[in-house]
């Protein structure tokens, strides 16, 4: 809400400021098919394909953040920011759960979250993979990738599923997370930690995105632009949500105090031992 920007996001939201856009793309680049060639036609085609094919699955949770405490000061509630209505439903935080239907993607949940006054402000993709059926390495030192766990059932999630992290903002940088046998007789897995970052391996910051768009912009290069039929099956997609959020039956817009990582009900979107939404 800084710099008197909040006038204008109780007019959009969370869901239409940013996840009907930047984030159904960075959602379309990971999961698209290779294009057959970096012609930007080609990669664009691989991104409609995508979204045409992207389903929510479940409630889509949305809600606005109340006062709190950030950072060790105290921050004032949405309602309270300059510009914005004292009855506004404006939702500040969205977290959805959905499908690509696929032959690659079908039954693979992607869930996405955008908030505004979380503890931090970073973007990333974590990508979860799939845990084999038997595991034979089943005692652990320390916690794990993704477990284990206690389910609200009380049942005890011992899956440890190796993860890939895409960091995007603050740092660009890659890592992957898994488990290694601790030297000894005994079968211990602790976690361990490959990773790359952009500033440490060239030394310097990459170009900021707005001055590498621009620059596409004016050498004529469209492919990391919107087309037409792109943009239209992002707004599809955020439709459905939308009107599901104005039916008599829709979920309630709920709170969370600033400084708190969203409503505890977001964290109902992943079953089982799927994990958690991440922490940076």
């Amino acid at each position: 809400m800084e710099k008197g920007r909040a006038a204008y996001y109780d007019t959009a939201g969370a869901l239409r400021d940013m996840l009907q856009n930047h984030m159904l793309q960075i959602l379309a680049l990971v999961a698209m098919e290779p294009p057959s060639s970096l012609d930007p036609e080609a990669v664009r085609g691989q991104k409609v394909s995508v979204l045409n094919s992207l389903r929510p699955s479940g409630p889509a949770i949305r809600a606005q953040y109340t006062a709190g405490e950030l950072n060790g000061q105290s921050a004032r509630g949405y309602l309270d920011e300059e510009g914005v209505a004292r009855d506004s439903s404006t939702e500040t935080y969205v977290a959805i759960r959905a499908e690509v239907n696929t032959w690659r993607w079908a039954g693979v949940p992607f869930l996405l979250r955008h908030g505004k006054r979380l503890p931090r402000r970073f973007t990333e993709v974590k990508v979860q993979f799939k845990v084999p059926p038997l595991q034979l390495f089943d005692a652990v030192a320390g916690d794990l990738p993704a477990g284990p766990s206690i389910l609200p059932d009380g049942t005890v999630c011992t899956l440890r599923p190796n993860v890939l992290t895409l960091s995007i903002q603050p740092r660009e940088a890659l890592s992957l997370s898994f488990g290694v046998k601790v030297p000894g007789k005994g079968m211990i897995m602790t976690p361990a930690e490959l990773a790359f970052d952009y500033r440490n391996r060239f030394g310097e910051a990459t170009v900021p995105a707005y001055e590498r768009l621009l620059l596409d912009a004016l050498q004529g290069d469209p492919t990391l632009f919107l087309r037409s039929d792109e943009v239209e099956a992002s707004w599809r997609f955020a439709d459905v949500i939308l009107q599901g959020w104005s039916a008599p039956s829709a979920p309630p817009n709920l709170e969370y105090p600033a400084g708190s990582w969203g409503p505890p009900e977001a964290e109902e979107l992943f079953h089982g031992c799927e994990g958690g939404w991440s922490r940076g």
